[in-house]
């Protein structure tokens, strides 16, 4: 069994998830499955070659399942055969949709799941015994996101403009203007919202018509549609000057806002993610056996290769030291608000960043193996598992469309049958139709959980999961074991003794003098000593580092030590 993760687009509420989750859970040989609306993706446990069945299964309840594609390049095939192999062993990668090899191009394109990375399929044609090289990976889960934008605002931007004449005489009305534009104008005015800027609520509902359920674009297609149609009939038929135009434009245009509002809060719970996949550098410099620098893109790394880090460069990718020494700064990463030092032998970790010191590491571990993969993966899984109190709102969600529907044909009924004639009554049935969309009661939970593990990973920490986030309210008492990471992060210079004879501001300078220009943690805090006294710190000469003790140089034909008691002693 694997566990896919499939980015799902398309889903308006929490009927739309439960409809993709029963889909995925009819797939043949799947374990477990789980749709989360508000990160827009599904947790599934199926065979390692379900991905194609679970992508049509998903298609098939009428969403889209986001894809990326991969253009391989080839080397070591010598015949049709190797092609043939190439692919089956792609094919068998969890997650691949198609792959196909061209042997004289000797080139592979490879359609995945948008979670696939291109570095398993690389090491799935080398396990084979092929080379391959990344040529060009294209990640469609934002582009979806980027894409829609301007159609998104232009959309809703022509919704509001339209509305806007509709709605103003409404809001005039009770201080005694009756402004209400002519019934042409009204239908000009609310045509385009319905049918332009209302079409994907008619797609949805289609979709879930013909999938024998129900949601939220079910809900706004009656209810609009009905408005729309009732002034159609008492404009063209009944001559009646109350028509109802305004109201279908108007649940359309607000509709349309909040989804916009909502994509919006949606876009920046990721901001927390996107801020740790940046600690990524985009590429490396690596050393070839005569120990010449190469820089070379991050998916062209193997475990083995030595790298060079220069002094402030963040670290590529998880290592172990083999030469030089330097303070490294795991903050974001460890919590740990100050520099540690490093040497041969000790291991550091991709995204940190390097002090002051030159370094040579060798690379232990890639892609989804680094320390910051499992930190991602960790605030995605968070965002993603759902919430017990979500369980029993799923439960709800199933048969809340129904339930509506079905009160509001019993409202219609029900007005009809006291004696009211059908305006109103037809009006009674539309406002249940409009006001009870269960997006606000699908939504609400799994965007909580996003926007609250976002902002925590933002400050560091990390929740485990959507239970043990729920479970925290109940928390009175939190115990910190390590002091370090509830301070500053900035050293300070609290305590200066000195021998008899020497004065404190002079032995100050010197210190400040021999550690101008370092940036080692403790020489900022000198030199932050040095400019709140006013003291001044003119540059000493021949100063040279000692691994690990201190440094040493000379200034006004003076020696100067200054490092720890190792050095001292």
């Amino acid at each position: 069994m694997h566990e896919f993760e499939l980015s799902i687009s398309g889903m308006t509420c929490a009927a739309c998830a439960g409809r993709v989750e029963r889909a995925l859970q009819k797939v043949p040989a799947v374990s477990a499955a789980g749709v989360n609306l508000a990160s827009e993706k599904a947790r599934v446990s199926a065979p390692g070659d379900a991905a194609p069945a679970l992508a049509e299964a998903v298609t098939a309840a009428g969403y889209r399942v986001a894809e990326a594609e991969h253009d391989l390049a080839l080397s070591g095939m010598s015949c049709a055969n190797c092609a043939g192999r190439i692919e089956k062993v792609l094919r068998a990668v969890p997650g691949v949709l198609a792959a196909e090899v061209n042997l004289a191009s000797e080139k592979a394109r490879v359609r995945t799941l948008a979670a696939v990375d291109t570095h398993t399929l690389i090491a799935a044609v080398e396990g084979a015994g092929y080379g391959a090289q990344d040529r060009r990976a294209e990640d469609e889960r934002s582009a979806p996101a980027r894409q829609g934008m301007p159609w998104e605002h232009l959309e809703l931007t022509l919704a509001l403009l339209l509305t806007a004449p509709l709605i103003l005489p409404m809001l005039l009305a009770p201080f005694g203007w009756h402004l209400m534009p002519p019934a042409w104008l009204q239908f000009l005015l609310a045509t385009p919202v319905q049918f332009i800027v209302g079409a994907r609520f008619y797609r949805g509902a289609w979709h879930a018509l013909r999938a024998r359920s129900g949601n939220m674009d079910v809900l706004v297609a009656l209810g609009t549609s009905a408005a729309y149609g009732l002034s159609l009939y008492l404009w063209l038929v009944k001559d009646s000057p109350h028509l109802y135009f305004e109201t279908a434009a108007m649940v359309i245009a607000l509709v349309r806002l909040g989804k916009y509002l909502e994509t919006r809060a949606k876009r920046r719970t990721g901001a927390a993610l996107r801020a740790l996949e940046a600690l990524r550098p985009e590429s490396a410099r690596r050393l070839d056996a005569a120990g010449q620098e190469e820089e070379v893109a991050l998916n062209r790394l193997r475990l083995g290769d030595r790298l060079q880090l220069r002094p402030g460069e963040r670290i590529p990718a998880d290592g172990r030291i083999l030469q030089g020494e330097s303070q490294v700064d795991e903050a974001l990463l460890t919590g740990e608000s100050r520099p540690v030092a490093k040497g041969p032998g000790d291991e550091v970790v991709g995204g940190a960043i390097n002090g002051e010191g030159n370094l040579q590491i060798e690379v232990i571990a890639l892609g989804g193996e680094t320390v910051l993969a499992g930190i991602i993966r960790l605030v995605e899984d968070a965002q993603a598992t759902k919430a017990p109190i979500q369980q029993l709102v799923d439960r709800i969600s199933r048969v809340f469309v129904p339930v509506v529907v079905s009160l509001a044909l019993v409202t219609l009924l029900g007005w009809l049958l006291s004696g009211h004639p059908l305006e109103p009554s037809l009006l009674a049935a539309v406002a249940v139709l409009v006001i009870a969309c269960p997006c606000a009661l699908g939504l609400a939970t799994p965007a909580a959980l996003m926007a609250g593990t976002g902002v925590a990973a933002r400050h560091g920490i990390l929740i485990k999961d959507a239970e043990t986030l729920e479970r925290a309210q109940g928390i009175t008492t939190v115990v910190f074991d390590k002091t370090g990471t509830l301070t500053a992060g900035q050293l300070r210079l609290c305590q200066l003794a000195t021998a008899p004879g020497i004065e404190e501001a002079d032995l100050l300078s010197l210190a400040g003098s021999l550690q101008r220009g370092s940036e080692h943690p403790l020489a900022a805090a000198v030199l932050l000593a040095c400019r709140e006294r006013g003291l001044d710190t003119p540059p000493a000469q021949d100063v040279r580092a000692l691994p690990g003790r201190g440094l040493q140089g000379r200034w006004q034909g003076r020696a100067l030590l200054l490092g720890n008691a190792r050095l001292l002693a």
